[in-house]
């Protein structure tokens, strides 16, 4: 009786592993073609860059160049006071914008966690509704108070505003890295003679480690990549940022756009982003996941 049930089991047991089978494929295959989708713009703006300028700009375009060349660069540094001005004034504003951001988020966050007083819970919701409020609303205000404090077409002007739009997500997301960490931990540092501030340097920083590269890496994107409010504030040349220079990469009759130089400029504001993300993705990951289990 036993020998037949058994064989009656078999058959079963070898049909569902071969939809697993089935099932991992077509899981693959879907991954694999919404990879392609995604990286298909990377790659072809990677290979129009090196093309010969005649052929970034040909009509119908082709896709692989007769020759490798570095003239697209050469003609992007030929655009306004040169590229590395530009990518040296967002490399300075995101500079800026990332150490305010982790400082103030890190801070922020260290007390909603750890520390009990009237209207916190009240305080905390109005950070994140702040969320909801588009930032073109408020970049005429903005404007106003730059101006009245004279940090129009200055870096740190803009990082200012950069460090107010990242502020909610950052603080978001300390809180929570603060609050996966075991009150155990926090108490033995205590009494070993840690004040909170010395506990939060010396033990709490390396914890949250991933928080904190979180939100510096949210800050370091959102300010190298944001245009409009540069655009607004930013009014002098030397002040501009790279992606105001990728609009003014025009020459030519009636506006017509230099193809191989816009696709220059695009492989040299997506070349940090990617290595950014690519050496701290383990870290952007646990950081973003950081608190979701807790409790």
């Amino acid at each position: 009786m036993t020998t037949s049930v058994s064989a009656a089991s078999a058959p079963s047991t070898a049909h569902s592993r071969g939809e697993n089978r089935l099932g991992r494929i077509a899981f693959y295959i879907v991954c694999t073609a919404l990879a392609a989708l995604f990286l298909f713009p990377i790659v072809w703006t990677a290979i129009s860059s090196v093309k010969p300028p005649p052929e970034a700009s040909a009509v119908p375009p082709t896709f692989l160049p007769s020759r490798l060349d570095l003239g697209n660069f050469v003609k992007l540094n030929e655009y306004g006071r040169g590229v590395w001005n530009y990518v040296g004034n967002s490399a300075g504003t995101a500079v800026m914008t990332v150490i305010g951001a982790t400082l103030l988020s890190t801070l922020a966050g260290y007390g909603f966690s750890r520390f009990q007083f009237r209207g916190k819970g009240l305080l905390f919701v109005m950070i994140l509704m702040t969320l909801m409020i588009p930032f073109q609303s408020i970049l005429i205000p903005l404007f106003l108070i730059l101006t009245g404090l004279k940090l129009q077409n200055t870096l740190f002007g803009l990082a200012l505003v950069y460090i107010t739009f990242q502020l909610p997500f950052g603080v978001f997301i300390m809180r929570n890295s603060f609050d996966a960490v075991p009150r155990e931990i926090e108490e033995a540092a205590l009494l070993d003679g840690c004040s909170s501030l010395s506990m939060l340097y010396r033990v709490m920083l390396n914890i949250v480690r991933p928080g904190i590269i979180t939100v510096g890496i949210y800050a370091f994107l959102n300010s190298w990549n944001e245009f409009l409010a540069a655009l607004i504030f930013m009014t002098k040349e030397t002040s501009f940022t790279l992606p105001i220079l990728l609009t003014s990469v025009r020459s030519g009759y009636y506006g017509s756009i230099d193809w191989g130089a816009l696709q220059a400029g695009l492989i040299v504001t997506i070349a940090p982003c990617i290595l950014i993300f690519l050496l701290l993705q383990r870290y952007y990951i646990s950081g973003l996941t950081g608190g979701a289990t807790k409790g």
